[in-house]
Parts: structure tokens; sequence; C-alpha cells
């Protein structure tokens, strides 16, 4: 079965290069501009992973991130941000990736984090 990441970014060029790279690399995606959408996107999707950026219009990733912990939802959860200071923003997060990333770094660690 085809692992699925959600891509959380108000970004439309990383949203698109993410899309591209993990559609290269064999996985399904869906997609939010920012967090109040990602909720819905979240609940439709079930995604495996997701990549977040933090500050966004709308509602900022941490937002996102506490309220589907609220939940109880236990998604792993790769941020992918230029905000500075951002591995204290998202204390459970998997990892930590600044813009600009490298590709491969993140390829990578998103197979640890979903083929075990």
């Amino acid at each position: 079965m085809t692992k699925k990441i959600m891509i959380v970014d108000d970004d439309p060029a990383i949203v698109k290069y993410l899309d591209a790279l993990f559609k290269d690399n064999g996985y399904e995606t869906c997609i939010a501009e920012d967090g109040k959408e990602a909720m819905d996107v979240f609940e439709k999707n079930s995604p495996d992973l997701i990549t977040l950026d933090l500050e966004m219009p709308e509602e900022w990733g941490p937002r996102f991130f506490r309220r589907l912990s609220k939940k109880g939802h236990k998604t792993p959860v790769i941020v992918v941000s230029g905000l500075s200071g951002r591995k204290y923003s998202i204390p459970k997060a998997e990892a930590y990736f600044a813009k600009p990333f490298d590709n491969e770094q993140l390829i990578e660690k998103v197979g640890e984090i979903l083929n075990g």
C-alpha cells in the first residue's frame, strides 16, 4: 500500500516542489495551504506523514499541530520552514528542515520514518 504524505505550506513553489519530489519517490500526496485547511485535509485523507510549515496565513503550523494532538492523532510530522528557532515550536516533530532544504536528506528521513 502506497504511503500518503500531507504537505502543509502556503508557498505554491514549495508545495509544487514537494508534491513532485514525493510522487517521484513513490508516495501519494495531499495538500493544505495553511493550518486551518489542514485539519479538513487530514481528516479526509488520513496521511501517514505530515510535512508542516510553521508560518502561514490563517493558522500557523504549531497551532494546527496542537489541535491535531488534542484529538489524539499521532501522525509523524517533519517541519519544513524558513522560520528560525523552528525546533522549539513543535518539540515532538520527527525532524526539522530549514528552507531551502536538501531534497535527498528529506527523502531519506521520510523513508526512515515511513518504512521503519
